[in-house]
């Protein structure tokens, strides 16, 4: 891992109504590393995450992509970077009336001019890389969670994205499956040399996949460091939270 800031979030603040989700949190995210966002369900991780892509527009702060500033950028400027930005959504968010290959190929034929022999070798080794070979005829509903996680995976890096975006990866899997998708996060982290941000409140996924650590508890980031130094740090909420200790 390098030293370089891909990702710089300033001063973010942010309220749905009354509900105060943010407020004035600053993180820095290196080039190249795996850092896991963590805390509560519902405590925010994937409002400020979604900040980076501008799917979220903060109340105030700023996000930087590359000293780039997300929040003034025009719609095609927006595009540009979230074709650099992969998102893995919890679902894995497929397509249900597409199988498998046309799932992959969308992205390619909305944002490339690839042709049908490009697109069906991408669409392969993008399957391959995640430990799918041979699956583009098959439905989504004809593949299991861990199957679908890994397929929507696979449409997730097909643009060849610079920072992969992690949404509670292992939820709703057994521990096999979660070791895998662990697995596979450091795998494509260290193949592909992009940034990894994952959302997630499983101690598993941390210790096998975090370069750092950032906590958000109370609308903060109580917590930012690397993951030897969240493991022992005695911040009595970040001590709770790794035994999973209601405080």
């Amino acid at each position: 891992m390098n030293m370089n800031k891909i990702i710089e979030i300033k001063n973010i603040s942010k309220s749905f109504g009354s509900n105060r989700i943010l407020e004035n949190v600053s993180l820095d995210i290196f080039s190249g590393e795996v850092i896991c966002i963590i805390g509560r369900s519902g405590i925010g991780k994937s409002v400020l995450v979604k900040h980076i892509n501008r799917l979220i527009e903060p109340d105030n702060g700023i996000i930087l992509f590359h000293g780039k500033e997300i929040n003034k950028l025009n719609k095609k400027e927006l595009y540009s970077i979230r074709k650099k930005i992969g998102f893995l959504f919890q679902s894995g968010a497929l397509f249900d009336s597409m199988n498998v290959f046309e799932n992959l190929a969308l992205p390619l034929i909305k944002h490339t001019n690839f042709d049908n022999v490009k697109i069906s070798k991408l669409v392969s080794e993008k399957l391959e890389m995640v430990g799918m070979p041979g699956v583009e005829k098959l439905m989504p509903s004809e593949l299991s969670g861990g199957m679908r996680k890994r397929v929507g995976l696979a449409r997730t890096i097909i643009l060849e994205p610079e920072v992969i975006i992690y949404d509670e990866p292992t939820t709703g899997l057994d521990p096999v499956m979660s070791d895998t998708i662990n697995q596979l996060i450091n795998s494509l982290n260290n193949r592909l040399k992009v940034t990894s941000i994952v959302i997630t409140h499983d101690m598993k996924t941390v210790e096998t996949v975090a370069d750092s650590v950032a906590m958000i508890h109370d609308r903060q980031i109580i917590f930012y460091g690397s993951k030897e130094q969240f493991f022992r740090n005695d911040n009595e909420n970040v001590k709770n939270f790794i035994r999973g200790i209601s405080s």
